[in-house]
Protein backbone atom coordinates (compact mmCIF):
# COMPACT_ATOMS: atom_id res chain seq x y z
CA UNK A 1 0.00 0.00 0.00
CA UNK A 2 1.28 3.46 -0.90
CA UNK A 3 0.85 5.83 2.06
CA UNK A 4 1.30 9.61 2.27
CA UNK A 5 2.45 10.71 5.74
CA UNK A 6 2.69 14.26 7.11
CA UNK A 7 5.12 14.90 9.98
CA UNK A 8 4.26 18.39 11.34
CA UNK A 9 7.00 18.60 14.01
CA UNK A 10 7.27 22.30 13.19
CA UNK A 11 3.58 22.85 12.58
CA UNK A 12 1.80 23.19 9.26
CA UNK A 13 0.43 25.96 7.08
CA UNK A 14 -1.13 25.81 3.64
CA UNK A 15 2.04 26.86 1.82
CA UNK A 16 4.14 24.37 3.81
CA UNK A 17 1.80 21.52 2.89
CA UNK A 18 1.84 22.58 -0.75
CA UNK A 19 5.63 22.90 -0.81
CA UNK A 20 6.16 19.50 0.79
CA UNK A 21 3.88 17.84 -1.76
CA UNK A 22 5.68 19.45 -4.69
CA UNK A 23 8.97 18.35 -3.13
CA UNK A 24 7.53 14.86 -2.87
CA UNK A 25 6.81 14.72 -6.58
CA UNK A 26 3.40 16.27 -7.25
CA UNK A 27 3.12 17.72 -10.77
CA UNK A 28 4.27 21.34 -10.35
CA UNK A 29 2.74 22.57 -13.61
CA UNK A 30 -0.63 20.97 -12.86
CA UNK A 31 -0.69 22.47 -9.36
CA UNK A 32 0.27 25.98 -10.49
CA UNK A 33 -2.23 25.87 -13.36
CA UNK A 34 -5.05 24.82 -11.02
CA UNK A 35 -4.28 27.69 -8.64
CA UNK A 36 -3.82 30.43 -11.23
CA UNK A 37 -6.93 29.35 -13.17
CA UNK A 38 -9.07 29.60 -10.06
CA UNK A 39 -7.69 32.61 -8.19
CA UNK A 40 -6.19 35.96 -9.23
CA UNK A 41 -2.67 35.19 -8.01
CA UNK A 42 0.70 34.16 -9.39
CA UNK A 43 2.64 31.21 -8.00
CA UNK A 44 6.40 30.82 -7.71
CA UNK A 45 8.15 27.69 -6.50
CA UNK A 46 11.70 28.15 -5.22
CA UNK A 47 14.31 26.36 -3.15
CA UNK A 48 15.00 27.43 0.42
CA UNK A 49 17.55 26.52 3.06
CA UNK A 50 15.94 26.10 6.49
CA UNK A 51 18.82 25.57 8.94
CA UNK A 52 20.58 23.20 6.58
CA UNK A 53 17.47 21.44 5.25
CA UNK A 54 16.74 21.95 1.54
CA UNK A 55 13.04 22.72 1.25
CA UNK A 56 10.50 23.83 -1.36
CA UNK A 57 9.31 27.40 -0.79
CA UNK A 58 5.97 28.27 -2.40
CA UNK A 59 5.09 31.96 -2.75
CA UNK A 60 1.56 33.09 -3.60
CA UNK A 61 1.70 36.63 -4.96
CA UNK A 62 -1.54 38.56 -4.72
CA UNK A 63 -1.63 41.55 -7.12
CA UNK A 64 -3.97 43.54 -4.91
CA UNK A 65 -5.40 43.28 -1.44
CA UNK A 66 -8.54 41.16 -1.26
CA UNK A 67 -11.46 41.87 1.02
CA UNK A 68 -12.80 39.44 3.58
CA UNK A 69 -15.40 37.10 2.11
CA UNK A 70 -18.55 35.33 3.18
CA UNK A 71 -18.54 31.54 3.20
CA UNK A 72 -20.89 31.35 0.20
CA UNK A 73 -18.47 33.49 -1.83
CA UNK A 74 -15.66 31.03 -1.14
CA UNK A 75 -17.86 28.11 -2.20
CA UNK A 76 -18.81 29.91 -5.41
CA UNK A 77 -15.17 30.59 -6.31
CA UNK A 78 -14.27 26.92 -5.89
CA UNK A 79 -17.28 25.67 -7.84
CA UNK A 80 -16.57 28.05 -10.72
CA UNK A 81 -12.88 27.16 -10.90
CA UNK A 82 -13.27 24.26 -13.33
CA UNK A 83 -11.45 21.85 -11.01
CA UNK A 84 -11.66 18.05 -11.37
CA UNK A 85 -14.54 16.66 -9.31
CA UNK A 86 -12.33 15.02 -6.68
CA UNK A 87 -10.25 18.18 -6.19
CA UNK A 88 -13.36 20.38 -6.02
CA UNK A 89 -15.02 18.17 -3.42
CA UNK A 90 -11.88 18.13 -1.29
CA UNK A 91 -11.45 21.91 -1.48
CA UNK A 92 -15.10 22.40 -0.50
CA UNK A 93 -14.63 19.94 2.35
CA UNK A 94 -11.58 21.80 3.68
CA UNK A 95 -13.42 25.13 3.66
CA UNK A 96 -16.45 23.49 5.27
CA UNK A 97 -14.19 22.47 8.18
CA UNK A 98 -12.88 26.03 8.51
CA UNK A 99 -16.39 27.45 8.17
CA UNK A 100 -17.75 25.20 10.91
CA UNK A 101 -14.86 26.18 13.21
CA UNK A 102 -15.35 29.92 12.67
CA UNK A 103 -19.08 29.45 13.19
CA UNK A 104 -18.53 27.67 16.51
CA UNK A 105 -16.05 30.30 17.73
CA UNK A 106 -18.23 33.30 16.84
CA UNK A 107 -21.63 31.72 17.49
CA UNK A 108 -22.99 32.61 14.06
CA UNK A 109 -23.96 30.56 10.98
CA UNK A 110 -21.10 30.30 8.44
CA UNK A 111 -23.16 32.13 5.81
CA UNK A 112 -23.25 35.30 7.91
CA UNK A 113 -19.58 35.40 8.87
CA UNK A 114 -16.81 37.44 7.28
CA UNK A 115 -13.74 35.26 6.78
CA UNK A 116 -10.56 37.27 7.23
CA UNK A 117 -7.32 35.29 6.85
CA UNK A 118 -8.99 32.19 5.42
CA UNK A 119 -10.99 34.28 2.96
CA UNK A 120 -7.98 35.78 1.22
CA UNK A 121 -6.78 34.69 -2.20
CA UNK A 122 -3.57 33.17 -0.85
CA UNK A 123 -5.56 30.86 1.44
CA UNK A 124 -7.75 29.83 -1.49
CA UNK A 125 -4.60 29.17 -3.50
CA UNK A 126 -3.06 27.06 -0.72
CA UNK A 127 -6.18 24.89 -0.41
CA UNK A 128 -6.78 24.42 -4.13
CA UNK A 129 -3.09 23.73 -4.76
CA UNK A 130 -2.74 21.26 -1.89
CA UNK A 131 -5.90 19.37 -2.87
CA UNK A 132 -4.66 19.16 -6.46
CA UNK A 133 -1.25 17.91 -5.32
CA UNK A 134 -2.60 15.24 -2.96
CA UNK A 135 -4.91 13.82 -5.61
CA UNK A 136 -2.09 13.94 -8.16
CA UNK A 137 0.14 11.83 -5.89
CA UNK A 138 -2.66 9.29 -5.61
CA UNK A 139 -1.71 7.55 -2.37
CA UNK A 140 -3.87 4.72 -1.05
CA UNK A 141 -3.97 6.29 2.43
CA UNK A 142 -2.95 9.54 4.14
CA UNK A 143 -1.68 9.75 7.73
CA UNK A 144 -0.51 12.50 10.09
CA UNK A 145 1.70 12.23 13.19
CA UNK A 146 1.03 14.55 16.20
CA UNK A 147 1.10 18.26 15.30
CA UNK A 148 3.25 20.90 17.00
CA UNK A 149 0.94 23.92 17.35
CA UNK A 150 3.64 26.23 18.77
CA UNK A 151 3.12 28.51 21.76
CA UNK A 152 2.84 32.10 22.95
CA UNK A 153 0.27 34.43 21.42
CA UNK A 154 -0.87 35.23 17.90
CA UNK A 155 -2.18 38.50 16.49
CA UNK A 156 -5.58 37.83 14.94
CA UNK A 157 -8.17 40.12 13.36
CA UNK A 158 -9.83 40.47 16.78
CA UNK A 159 -6.66 41.04 18.83
CA UNK A 160 -4.04 38.94 20.63
CA UNK A 161 -5.01 35.34 21.35
CA UNK A 162 -3.12 32.39 22.85
CA UNK A 163 -1.80 29.70 20.53
CA UNK A 164 -3.50 27.78 19.08
CA UNK A 165 -5.89 30.42 17.81
CA UNK A 166 -9.57 29.73 18.58
CA UNK A 167 -10.50 28.54 15.07
CA UNK A 168 -7.44 26.29 14.90
CA UNK A 169 -8.25 24.82 18.31
CA UNK A 170 -11.83 24.14 17.24
CA UNK A 171 -10.62 22.29 14.13
CA UNK A 172 -8.30 20.20 16.31
CA UNK A 173 -11.13 19.47 18.73
CA UNK A 174 -13.61 18.30 16.11
CA UNK A 175 -11.08 16.61 13.84
CA UNK A 176 -9.30 14.62 16.52
CA UNK A 177 -5.73 15.36 15.42
CA UNK A 178 -3.35 14.79 18.38
CA UNK A 179 -1.20 17.87 19.07
CA UNK A 180 1.30 19.36 21.48
CA UNK A 181 2.77 22.83 22.09
CA UNK A 182 6.42 23.75 21.73
CA UNK A 183 8.01 27.12 20.97
CA UNK A 184 6.89 30.72 21.32
CA UNK A 185 5.03 31.41 18.08
CA UNK A 186 2.09 30.07 16.09
CA UNK A 187 3.12 27.04 14.05
CA UNK A 188 -0.24 25.59 13.00
CA UNK A 189 -2.66 27.75 10.99
CA UNK A 190 -6.39 27.12 10.46
CA UNK A 191 -5.72 26.31 6.80
CA UNK A 192 -3.03 23.79 7.72
CA UNK A 193 -5.22 22.21 10.40
CA UNK A 194 -8.21 21.93 8.06
CA UNK A 195 -6.18 20.33 5.25
CA UNK A 196 -4.69 17.74 7.60
CA UNK A 197 -8.07 17.05 9.18
CA UNK A 198 -9.79 16.55 5.82
CA UNK A 199 -7.21 14.23 4.30
CA UNK A 200 -5.27 12.49 7.05
CA UNK A 201 -5.91 9.80 9.61
CA UNK A 202 -4.02 10.56 12.86
CA UNK A 203 -1.30 8.09 13.91
CA UNK A 204 1.07 8.13 16.86
CA UNK A 205 4.14 7.15 14.88
CA UNK A 206 5.32 6.20 11.41
CA UNK A 207 4.05 2.88 10.07
CA UNK A 208 6.44 0.08 9.24
CA UNK A 209 7.49 0.24 5.61
CA UNK A 210 9.88 1.48 2.98
CA UNK A 211 10.32 5.19 2.15
CA UNK A 212 9.79 5.92 -1.55
CA UNK A 213 10.21 9.71 -1.47
CA UNK A 214 10.49 12.67 0.92
CA UNK A 215 9.43 16.28 0.58
CA UNK A 216 10.11 19.33 2.76
CA UNK A 217 7.86 22.39 2.66
CA UNK A 218 9.39 25.63 3.93
CA UNK A 219 7.63 27.80 6.49
CA UNK A 220 7.98 31.60 6.55
CA UNK A 221 9.37 31.95 10.07
CA UNK A 222 12.92 31.33 11.25
CA UNK A 223 12.82 29.08 14.30
CA UNK A 224 15.41 27.32 16.45
CA UNK A 225 14.84 24.05 14.60
CA UNK A 226 14.22 23.80 10.84
CA UNK A 227 10.82 25.36 10.12
CA UNK A 228 9.73 22.75 7.61
CA UNK A 229 6.93 20.26 7.13
CA UNK A 230 8.26 16.84 6.25
CA UNK A 231 6.10 14.60 4.09
CA UNK A 232 6.85 10.99 3.21
CA UNK A 233 5.61 8.63 0.55
CA UNK A 234 5.94 5.08 1.86
CA UNK A 235 5.28 1.57 0.72
CA UNK A 236 3.85 0.09 3.90
CA UNK A 237 3.83 -3.47 2.62
CA UNK A 238 0.13 -3.97 3.28
CA UNK A 239 -1.02 -6.05 0.34
CA UNK A 240 -4.55 -6.63 1.59
CA UNK A 241 -7.48 -4.22 1.56
CA UNK A 242 -9.03 -3.14 4.86
CA UNK A 243 -12.57 -2.23 5.79
CA UNK A 244 -14.46 -1.50 9.01
CA UNK A 245 -17.09 -3.90 10.32
CA UNK A 246 -19.28 -4.58 13.33
CA UNK A 247 -20.34 -7.95 14.72
CA UNK A 248 -23.91 -8.45 15.97
CA UNK A 249 -24.69 -11.35 18.32
CA UNK A 250 -27.76 -12.75 20.01
CA UNK A 251 -28.63 -15.95 21.91
CA UNK A 252 -32.03 -17.52 21.12
CA UNK A 253 -33.54 -20.69 22.62
CA UNK A 254 -37.12 -20.89 21.39
CA UNK A 255 -36.78 -20.48 17.61
CA UNK A 256 -37.38 -23.27 15.09
CA UNK A 257 -34.94 -24.29 12.39
CA UNK A 258 -37.32 -23.04 9.71
CA UNK A 259 -37.41 -19.56 11.24
CA UNK A 260 -33.63 -19.51 11.57
CA UNK A 261 -33.21 -20.59 7.94
CA UNK A 262 -35.52 -17.83 6.76
CA UNK A 263 -33.70 -15.28 8.96
CA UNK A 264 -30.36 -16.40 7.50
CA UNK A 265 -31.51 -15.53 3.97
CA UNK A 266 -33.22 -12.29 5.07
CA UNK A 267 -30.06 -10.98 6.75
CA UNK A 268 -27.98 -11.60 3.64
CA UNK A 269 -30.62 -9.91 1.49
CA UNK A 270 -30.51 -6.87 3.80
CA UNK A 271 -26.76 -6.40 3.38
CA UNK A 272 -25.05 -8.61 5.96
CA UNK A 273 -21.51 -9.52 4.94
CA UNK A 274 -21.73 -12.93 6.62
CA UNK A 275 -24.11 -14.84 8.90
CA UNK A 276 -23.39 -17.77 11.22
CA UNK A 277 -25.78 -19.73 13.47
CA UNK A 278 -24.21 -22.08 16.00
CA UNK A 279 -25.92 -24.62 18.27
CA UNK A 280 -25.47 -23.86 21.97
CA UNK A 281 -26.72 -24.95 25.39
CA UNK A 282 -28.55 -22.15 27.20
CA UNK A 283 -29.45 -21.73 30.87
CA UNK A 284 -31.39 -24.60 32.47
CA UNK A 285 -29.93 -26.88 29.79
CA UNK A 286 -32.21 -25.63 27.03
CA UNK A 287 -30.94 -26.10 23.45
CA UNK A 288 -30.54 -22.89 21.51
CA UNK A 289 -28.49 -21.03 18.94
CA UNK A 290 -26.02 -18.15 18.82
CA UNK A 291 -26.70 -15.86 15.88
CA UNK A 292 -23.63 -13.94 14.69
CA UNK A 293 -23.72 -11.36 11.89
CA UNK A 294 -20.83 -9.46 10.27
CA UNK A 295 -21.93 -6.15 8.79
CA UNK A 296 -20.85 -2.66 7.83
CA UNK A 297 -21.56 -0.23 10.71
CA UNK A 298 -24.19 1.68 8.72
CA UNK A 299 -26.31 -1.50 8.38
CA UNK A 300 -26.17 -2.57 12.04
CA UNK A 301 -29.42 -1.02 13.23
CA UNK A 302 -31.43 -2.39 10.29
CA UNK A 303 -30.08 -5.92 10.75
CA UNK A 304 -30.52 -5.84 14.54
CA UNK A 305 -34.18 -4.88 14.09
CA UNK A 306 -34.69 -7.76 11.66
CA UNK A 307 -33.23 -10.26 14.15
CA UNK A 308 -35.57 -8.95 16.88
CA UNK A 309 -38.60 -9.02 14.58
CA UNK A 310 -37.99 -12.57 13.34
CA UNK A 311 -36.84 -14.25 16.58
CA UNK A 312 -38.45 -12.25 19.37
CA UNK A 313 -35.11 -11.71 21.11
CA UNK A 314 -35.02 -8.61 23.30
CA UNK A 315 -31.37 -7.65 22.88
CA UNK A 316 -28.55 -7.67 20.36
CA UNK A 317 -24.89 -7.42 21.37
CA UNK A 318 -22.79 -5.09 19.21
CA UNK A 319 -19.12 -6.02 19.37
CA UNK A 320 -17.06 -2.81 19.02
CA UNK A 321 -15.96 -1.77 15.56
CA UNK A 322 -13.17 -3.90 14.14
CA UNK A 323 -10.89 -3.60 11.14
CA UNK A 324 -10.99 -6.50 8.74
CA UNK A 325 -8.35 -7.35 6.16
CA UNK A 326 -9.82 -8.52 2.87
CA UNK A 327 -8.52 -9.69 -0.46
CA UNK A 328 -9.63 -7.79 -3.55
CA UNK A 329 -12.20 -9.83 -5.46
CA UNK A 330 -13.31 -9.95 -9.07
CA UNK A 331 -15.46 -12.20 -11.22
CA UNK A 332 -14.38 -13.81 -14.50
CA UNK A 333 -15.37 -16.79 -16.65
CA UNK A 334 -13.73 -19.97 -17.87
CA UNK A 335 -14.88 -22.66 -20.28
CA UNK A 336 -14.62 -26.39 -19.68
CA UNK A 337 -15.92 -29.38 -21.65
CA UNK A 338 -17.33 -32.04 -19.29
CA UNK A 339 -18.62 -34.97 -21.27
CA UNK A 340 -17.37 -33.32 -24.46
CA UNK A 341 -19.82 -30.39 -24.25
CA UNK A 342 -18.39 -26.88 -23.78
CA UNK A 343 -19.86 -24.88 -20.91
CA UNK A 344 -19.04 -21.53 -19.29
CA UNK A 345 -18.60 -21.16 -15.54
CA UNK A 346 -18.17 -18.00 -13.46
CA UNK A 347 -15.20 -17.98 -11.08
CA UNK A 348 -14.42 -15.68 -8.16
CA UNK A 349 -10.77 -14.58 -8.03
CA UNK A 350 -9.21 -13.22 -4.82
CA UNK A 351 -5.95 -11.30 -5.13
CA UNK A 352 -3.78 -8.91 -3.14
CA UNK A 353 -2.75 -5.36 -4.05
CA UNK A 354 0.24 -6.59 -6.03
CA UNK A 355 -2.05 -8.64 -8.27
CA UNK A 356 -0.97 -12.02 -6.88
CA UNK A 357 -3.85 -14.48 -6.95
CA UNK A 358 -4.58 -15.92 -3.50
CA UNK A 359 -7.60 -18.11 -4.19
CA UNK A 360 -10.02 -19.07 -6.97
CA UNK A 361 -13.45 -20.59 -6.43
CA UNK A 362 -15.95 -21.74 -9.03
CA UNK A 363 -19.50 -20.38 -8.77
CA UNK A 364 -21.64 -23.12 -7.23
CA UNK A 365 -24.87 -22.51 -9.14
CA UNK A 366 -23.11 -22.67 -12.52
CA UNK A 367 -21.34 -25.90 -11.54
CA UNK A 368 -24.55 -27.49 -10.21
CA UNK A 369 -26.44 -26.62 -13.40
CA UNK A 370 -23.74 -28.17 -15.61
CA UNK A 371 -23.48 -31.26 -13.38
CA UNK A 372 -27.22 -31.86 -13.69
CA UNK A 373 -27.14 -31.34 -17.47
CA UNK A 374 -24.16 -33.62 -18.13
CA UNK A 375 -24.35 -36.22 -15.36
CA UNK A 376 -20.75 -35.46 -14.38
CA UNK A 377 -20.23 -35.36 -10.57
CA UNK A 378 -20.45 -31.86 -9.11
CA UNK A 379 -17.07 -31.99 -7.39
CA UNK A 380 -15.43 -32.94 -10.70
CA UNK A 381 -17.02 -29.92 -12.41
CA UNK A 382 -15.80 -27.63 -9.62
CA UNK A 383 -12.28 -29.07 -9.79
CA UNK A 384 -12.07 -28.71 -13.59
CA UNK A 385 -13.33 -25.11 -13.50
CA UNK A 386 -10.89 -24.06 -10.79
CA UNK A 387 -7.94 -25.80 -12.43
CA UNK A 388 -8.75 -24.08 -15.73
CA UNK A 389 -9.02 -20.72 -13.95
CA UNK A 390 -5.62 -21.16 -12.29
CA UNK A 391 -4.11 -22.08 -15.66
CA UNK A 392 -5.74 -19.12 -17.42
CA UNK A 393 -5.31 -16.32 -14.89
CA UNK A 394 -2.15 -17.13 -12.92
Amino acid sequence: MKALIFEPFSGAAGDMILGSLIGLGADREKVCHAIESAVDVSVSVDKADKRGIAAVDVHIRVPRETHSRHYNELVEIIRNAGLPDDVEQSALGVFAIMGAAESAVHGQPPETLHFHEVGQNDALADVIGSCTAIHDIGADAVFCTPVNVGGGKVKAAHGLMPVPAPATLEILRTGGLPFYGSGNRELLTPTGAALLTWFAKPVGHLPTGRVLATGYGAGDAETESPNVLRTLLMETGQLLSKDTIEVLESNVDDVTGEVLGNLFDRLLDLGARDVAMMPAVMKKGRPGHIIRVITLPEHSARLAREIMKETGTLGIRVIPTRHRFTADRRMDRVEIAPGGKTAGIAVKIAQDKSGEILHISAEYEDCRRIAEATGVPLRQIIRQAEEEAWRKFR
